[in-house]
């Protein structure tokens, strides 16, 4: 009985510490890589298909929209601020919740599908059998301290079913931005969204 009734008042003090334990070790999970950001930022697209949209046709004449290609100042979650022609800073407690070329990549095929005229794929690397693709180059996605702005800029480079290519370069710039992530935020989705509409535009 005295065995009994030790293990019995010792339960509770053994459950306080598997607690501890558990709750030390999430919070060790969640502060990884330091302090959280105050701010994550993403791409939402400004025109999507209506719920219940669908579109269907034969791989080959789907349009597959890669990723991007990007320079190492965005190939981060970091957000980029280009303090003068050489240097490059990133702006304080702001993180992308995804790596810019993904984003980019969601944001130009939300923003063509809305116009329903393709049938569009996503893929990190081309897709076997398609014949129209949609890649190219991110060029900037980020701050510009020296002219206060918010500028996206990508190449884009467009394959047809004929084996035709085109290429062109679109741009948006939003300025008269503070350096703070509660102001570049909501200016980077509106020059990505944009330029995506620019792109959607020249798609068709």
């Amino acid at each position: 009985m005295m065995f009994r009734k030790t293990i019995g008042s010792a339960m509770p003090g053994m459950r306080n510490i598997a607690a501890l334990v558990a709750l030390a070790l999430l919070a060790g999970c969640i502060s990884l890589g330091g302090k959280a950001p105050k701010l994550l930022i993403g791409l939402t697209s400004d025109k999507s298909p209506a719920a219940g949209a669908m579109a269907g046709g034969k791989i080959g004449e789907a349009l597959v929209v890669l990723d991007p290609q990007v320079d190492r100042k965005l190939d981060v979650l970091r957000i980029a601020v280009q303090v003068n022609a050489t240097e490059i800073a990133y702006l304080k407690d702001a993180t992308w919740v995804e790596r810019p070329a993904r984003l980019m990549r969601h944001l130009l095929a939300e923003t063509i599908r809305a116009k329903g005229q393709h049938l569009v794929l996503e893929a990190s690397d081309d897709v076997n059998g398609s014949r129209q693709t949609l890649v190219g180059r991110l060029i900037d996605m980020g701050y510009d301290a020296r002219s206060q702005s918010v500028v996206v800029r990508y190449d884009a480079l467009r394959s047809n079913a004929k084996g035709e290519i085109e290429a062109r370069r679109f741009e948006a710039v939003v300025p008269g931005i503070s350096a703070t992530s509660e102001a570049v935020a909501p200016a980077l989705n509106r020059a990505a969204n944009d330029v995506a509409g620019q792109v959607a535009d020249w798609v068709g």
